[in-house]
């Protein structure tokens, strides 16, 4: 029999497991102007404002939902972008959840997802049942003018069932004179 991990360990571990999967959701985005780029190019920002950013393209995906439930209260994180120079470039990872006041809105939820994204400048890129032994249903879409992607995860054996969502920017330059902030 293996222990679940207690409550006040399941949002960093579900950071743990998110990273390396929404750090390597965009290596493949076709959202670079330079295509030799594995990811795309953000803009130059500080990471504050390149948070926010992250989180209003965040809210706006919670628009798309449409169904009565809870999001979590979660924040952006700071990481490297693979390649480049760990000073000077960064990318922005506000992993959340959703949980359907009703159960059975889980479907409804990601259903409309699919629907509405691309109506919204989504390009879905990826979508069917992952390899877990779950067989969670993945979506991954991209956003050229948002120069980001969301991975959309149905957990429907969660409990209770929830959409856990990873939204990732692509690479910022931090503004010349300034250092990122680390959070």
């Amino acid at each position: 029999m293996t222990s679940r991990p207690s409550a006040a360990l399941e949002p960093a571990l579900t950071l743990a497991l998110a990273l390396p999967l929404a750090l390597t959701t965009l290596t493949g985005c076709s959202m670079s102007k330079d295509e030799s780029d594995s990811i795309p190019f953000a803009g130059t920002s500080t990471s504050l404002d390149a948070a926010d950013e992250m989180e209003r393209v965040s809210s706006g995906i919670y628009d798309l939902i449409g169904v009565k439930g809870k999001a979590s209260d979660s924040h952006s994180t700071v990481t490297d972008c693979p390649g480049k120079d760990k000073n000077t470039y960064f990318q922005i990872l506000h992993p959340w959840s959703f949980r359907p006041t009703a159960a059975s809105d889980l479907d409804v939820a990601m259903d409309r997802l699919e629907a509405e994204l691309p109506k919204h400048g989504w390009n879905i890129v990826d979508y069917g049942p992952d390899s877990s032994k779950n067989r969670n249903v993945r979506m991954t879409a991209d956003n050229d003018r948002e120069k980001a992607s969301v991975v959309v995860v149905k957990m429907a054996k969660e409990d209770p069932p929830m959409l856990s969502l990873d939204v990732v920017s692509g690479c910022y330059k931090v503004p010349d004179g300034q250092e990122i902030q680390r959070f």
